[in-house]
């Protein structure tokens, strides 16, 4: 059995990484930085007996996305986790990390969901975990283009999970939906996201993650369920104007 894990130097993908070391055989860590991959195998291979295999890539490219799966077709479980966000008004932020942020939260994601389970519905057999964010259920002022983002792999993930069960494949796909968590994600989009006690931590997420596996949403934390169904029933309108005033309260 193999496990590959996208955006697995720190944060979730690091900690999904520690929590399933003891389920798979093989596992394939992905990532930009080297020398956080390389401990991150050194550290599951004190006490596991497991092969690992670093891949250091930008998959904002999506060449580099085409020859990882090349390289690694046979993954029984893909962890999409790869991403970033950032936070100002939609006209002042820069172009260039909006298109940065849209190639790796959007396209990677896109690219490796279709290349994988095209290879998976072959064998009829697998799972494709996407990272989303509570962000996908809401329109996000202030960080427009991450909340966007988070929509497209919610909603692509909806649609997918209904093209399986009418196919009667055998394929699964979820979404991972946390709240706020203290990662190094708050820094990277200067944003403070320890805030009103809703922040969770990673090795929670990861934990969460793996024991509800099987179910379509894994929305870990109480709260975030609740933020869940508020999504459905408040008025976008609403849920902008309170966003945004939680939002630049939080901006660094």
């Amino acid at each position: 059995m193999k496990i590959l894990i996208t955006g697995a130097s720190s944060g979730i993908g690091r900690d999904i990484a520690r929590k399933a070391v003891t389920r798979y055989d093989e596992m394939v860590l992905v990532g930009r930085n080297e020398e956080r991959l390389n401990s991150l195998k050194n550290e599951l291979l004190v006490n596991h007996d497991v092969n690992i295999i670093t891949v250091v890539t930008d998959l904002s490219i999506q060449e580099n996305c085409i020859n990882l799966f090349n390289s690694h077709k046979d993954v029984h479980l893909l962890v999409n986790n790869a991403g970033f966000g950032d936070t100002g008004k939609f006209n002042e932020t820069s172009l260039e990390k909006d298109t940065a942020m849209i190639n790796t939260n959007i396209l990677a994601m896109h690219t490796l969901m279709k290349l994988y389970l095209g290879e998976m519905k072959k064998r009829n057999s697998g799972h494709i975990l996407n990272t989303a964010s509570m962000a996908g259920f809401f329109p996000g002022p202030l960080m427009a283009t991450y909340y966007a983002s988070k929509a497209y792999v919610v909603s692509l993930s909806q649609a997918i999970r209904e093209e399986l069960r009418r196919d009667g494949s055998k394929v699964t796909v979820s979404v991972l939906c946390p709240g706020p968590v203290s990662t190094n994600f708050g820094k990277a989009a200067n944003v403070d996201f320890h805030f009103d006690g809703f922040a969770s931590t990673s090795k929670y997420i990861a934990d969460y993650t793996m024991k509800h596996l099987p179910d379509f949403y894994i929305i870990p934390k109480l709260e975030m369920k609740a933020a869940f169904v508020l999504s459905r029933i408040l008025p976008p309108s609403f849920s902008a104007s309170v966003l945004y005033s939680i939002h630049n309260r939080k901006i660094k």
